[in-house]
């Protein structure tokens, strides 16, 4: 039999602040129909001051591990996408790791910003098939809402604040991931970008996008990765149940699928309600999906993102 690493559980976590449209205008000079038409977002989620990646994380972490009905300190292994760290250093894995009361794992932060998830679930991916550790939590968190320039509404309209966790274990047999992909091409590290840096200008920075160029990159690299993992698997589009992708736009799902050829009722959309949560927008949409009973378990699950560097990566799997 093969080894896998299956999914045992999932959570998801969201500020207590939900922000629509609507008051969005009240500060940007926007309006609900101009958001809606070009991005299908609706609402999405603002963290507050007492609300950091760090706690998102582990919220969502708690809710994968009940879920799953395992005691944290089962858990050998925490890799934590995020582009939005709660600290330079040390990880924000490690600040769940002791939130969660786990005194000894391997923890650690991944950084390939909406891409991120499919990054660590790989690697948790890979970790778990050598045996480095049986049972990983995978996390993708992120407060996009420090680093948005609330002027520019090309781009403040588009983010929010999330998280979203798996719990991975080692078990053999049909189930578990099946087949992985990921990529990067730095050379268009300027269309979508923050300005700031530790080792640059010493600041935060603030994100900048150019839109138009993202679009067309993202609807061939997206469409393009689906068919690598499918084919890794042995696995036509036909045989796909779900496609769970990254929230980035209603436009970009809409013409990733036409693409493929995929009914849109096969893809999994939150981005109306959360917007763009980064590198938790996949496991958030995941969990949400699971929760409210259309993934279930047997199913054959496709996970897709595409992020800035450009980074862009796809999953397959047997729920």
């Amino acid at each position: 039999m093969t080894l896998r690493s299956v999914i045992l559980g999932s959570g998801s976590a969201l500020p207590k602040r939900r922000v629509d449209n609507a008051e969005l205008a009240e500060r940007v000079d926007t309006t609900d129909e101009w958001i809606v038409e070009r991005t299908g977002i609706r609402s999405r989620y603002i963290a507050d001051d007492s609300e950091t990646t760090g706690t998102l994380a582990t919220d969502a972490a708690r809710a994968a591990l009940a879920m799953a009905g395992i005691e944290a300190t089962d858990i050998g292994l925490i890799v934590l996408a995020t582009a939005t760290p709660d600290q330079t250093f040390p990880s924000t894995a490690t600040k769940v790791q002791a939130a969660l009361g786990i005194n000894d794992c391997i923890a650690f932060d991944v950084h390939a910003v909406c891409t991120g998830f499919l990054y660590a679930l790989t690697v948790a991916d890979s970790m778990i098939r050598s045996g480095s550790a049986t049972t990983a939590l995978v996390i993708g968190s992120e407060t996009f809402s420090r680093i948005l320039d609330w002027e520019d509404r090309g781009t403040c309209v588009l983010f929010g604040d999330g998280a979203g966790a798996i719990v991975l274990g080692a078990e053999e047999g049909e189930r578990g991931i099946l087949a992985s992909k990921l990529h990067a091409d730095g050379r268009h590290n300027d269309l979508l970008f923050v300005d700031g840096g530790p080792s640059t200008t010493g600041t935060v920075g603030k994100l900048r996008m150019k839109g138009r160029e993202v679009f067309r990159h993202a609807v061939v690299n997206l469409a393009e990765v689906m068919g690598e993992v499918l084919a890794l698997a042995g696995l036509a589009t036909a045989d796909v149940d779900w496609v769970v992708p990254h929230q980035a736009n209603a436009r970009i799902l809409d013409a990733t699928a036409r693409k493929l050829g995929l009914a849109p009722e096969k893809v999994v959309v939150t981005v109306d309600r959360h917007a763009n949560t980064s590198a938790a927008s996949v496991p958030l949409a995941f969990d949400t999906a699971v929760r409210d009973g259309r993934i279930k378990r047997g199913q054959i699950v496709v996970l897709e993102a595409m992020g800035g560097g450009f980074t862009w990566g796809g999953a397959v799997l047997r729920y």
